[in-house]
């Protein structure tokens, strides 16, 4: 089952793509600022029976040099195989867009983030018929960001630095960084500083680090009445909509900041449902569920309960 924070190291990529640039600069790898950035599809399944599918696919157009695409993967510890995944996306990514590849992988500790960086061989007798060199993102070489100022200046990359870094002594100072750079941002893009408290709850998840930054979060009950990162979306996205419509936009949310994809049928059965009950029911399934569609599938009365059809 993949995790929340899974999700987080890598979906960060595809919904703030100007971290890109920054996090280039830490791996040495030339990026102008100014590039574009599309999602791809992350399916890259040939046959029915295999099953593989890459984190992230974006494709990177940069000002000042030609496009390419860049394969993210979020990796909490060793796998064995899947390097050779690995050079299987990058192949296939290669031979179907006829762009060149690039892999980064996205660790939480050192032990991986040092395997992940291979690079892995493979050939026989003394010949190498293919070398995959991934690049990789850890807490060796990812920023430990703890200044509110640079916080506030490169927010994304300093919420990616307490995803890498949450295991370590730094966490709490960098949530303690980030919270007070979302206080500033509070006062002039709230929809960017509900997405980033929002994330960083759903992706920390029950860990230690999660922990912190619920007891950092409600210390701003004063912006965010209800706590909780839906009660406070529901609260400032829905108060002029009604209630249960903000909870729907909270369930929503965290849905999306999941990865989680949302049919247009179960869209529109939260949006125009208005038993408070039920949907509180949801928002608590939409943190846990692998499928938009799961969160329903408590809601029938089990056999033999004496309710009717």
């Amino acid at each position: 089952m993949v995790t929340s924070a899974h999700e987080g190291m890598h979906r960060i990529f595809q919904e703030r793509p100007e971290i890109l640039a920054p996090v280039f600069g830490v791996l040495g790898v030339p990026l102008s600022v100014k590039a574009t950035v599309d999602a791809v599809t992350t399916d890259v399944t040939e046959a029915r029976p295999l099953e593989r599918r890459v984190d992230t696919v974006l494709r990177i157009g940069p000002s000042d040099g030609e496009d390419f695409l860049l394969a993210v993967e979020a990796q909490s510890g060793r796998v064995d195989g899947k390097e050779w995944s690995w050079a299987y996306y990058i192949g296939y990514l290669q031979a179907k867009y006829g762009l060149p590849v690039l892999l980064l992988v996205v660790c939480q500790d050192r032990a991986t983030a040092k395997w992940a960086a291979g690079p892995f061989d493979c050939g026989t007798r003394g010949w190498t018929a293919l070398r995959t060199y991934p690049l990789v993102a850890g807490p060796d070489n990812l920023p430990v960001i703890t200044d509110v100022r640079t916080a506030t200046k490169n927010l994304p990359l300093a919420v990616l630095s307490a995803l890498a870094h949450a295991r370590s002594r730094d966490g709490d100072a960098i949530l303690e960084a980030i919270s007070s750079a979302l206080q500033e941002l509070l006062e002039t893009d709230p929809a960017t500083a509900k997405y980033f408290f929002d994330f960083l709850e759903v992706t920390l998840g029950k860990t230690p680090a999660g922990e912190k930054w619920k007891a950092i979060m409600s210390t701003f009950v004063s912006y965010f009445p209800g706590r909780g990162t839906v009660r406070e979306t529901a609260y400032l996205e829905g108060k002029a909509d009604g209630e249960a419509r903000g909870e729907a936009k909270g369930i929503l949310l965290v849905l999306e900041v999941r990865g989680i994809p949302v049919p247009d049928s179960v869209r529109e059965r939260i949006t125009t449902c208005t038993d408070l009950d039920r949907m509180d029911a949801w928002l608590e399934r939409s943190r846990t569920v692998e499928r938009a569609e799961d969160l329903f599938a408590e809601d029938f009365p089990s056999a033999g309960s004496g309710e009717g059809d």
